[in-house]
């Protein structure tokens, strides 16, 4: 697994696109801060440094499995939030990951078709981990690990099991 970590990028996704006919699959783009990250719809994922902000090139992945891709990589997150910090996550589809009734991460699935064949799928995945504090408009529906434990973790650390874990869940659908 390859990672390719910046301090600041407008979005991660939109890096990983860029890269994905180049790169080897399970290439990760990461970075510190994001400009212009985004969700499903074009919607805009509040990201400062503190959060894990990050898109995962996937191997060829099948067309009948495009549909789950966002899902397992849901429960991945919500399963490590449970065993790793005693969360208690919840997921509300297709493609967010809720704590204490307020979102604590957003999930994006891309995928390049050319004809009836997958060039590429990309996962992002927005994860608020160290935020301490969120705008007006956000504190009421986001939180973050550090605002539920009171306490920062290790966005390294937490950035290897999640991908340990969508890689091991993958292989199986594979």
């Amino acid at each position: 697994m390859k990672i390719l970590e910046f301090e600041k990028l407008e979005s991660t996704q939109k890096k990983a696109k860029e890269i994905a006919g180049k790169a080897r699959p399970w290439t990760v783009v990461l970075t510190k801060e994001q400009t212009g990250g985004y969700g499903r719809k074009g919607n805009f994922w509040y990201s400062p440094k503190g959060g894990l902000y990050f898109s995962v090139i996937l191997p060829e992945t099948k067309i009948e499995d495009l549909q789950i891709l966002t899902i397992l990589a849901a429960f991945c997150i919500a399963k490590i939030l449970k065993e790793n910090l005693k969360l208690e996550p919840f997921i509300k589809l297709p493609n967010d990951v809720y704590v204490n009734n307020k979102k604590i991460c957003g999930i994006l699935t891309e995928n390049i078709i050319l004809g009836k064949e997958v060039k590429n799928s990309i996962i992002g995945i927005g994860l608020n981990t160290n935020i301490e504090k969120f705008p007006k408009d956000l504190e009421n529906i986001a939180t973050s690990i550090k605002i539920e434990l009171k306490k920062e973790v290790e966005n390294k650390e937490l950035l290897k099991k999640i991908l340990e874990e969508l890689k091991e869940k993958l292989e199986i659908i594979s």
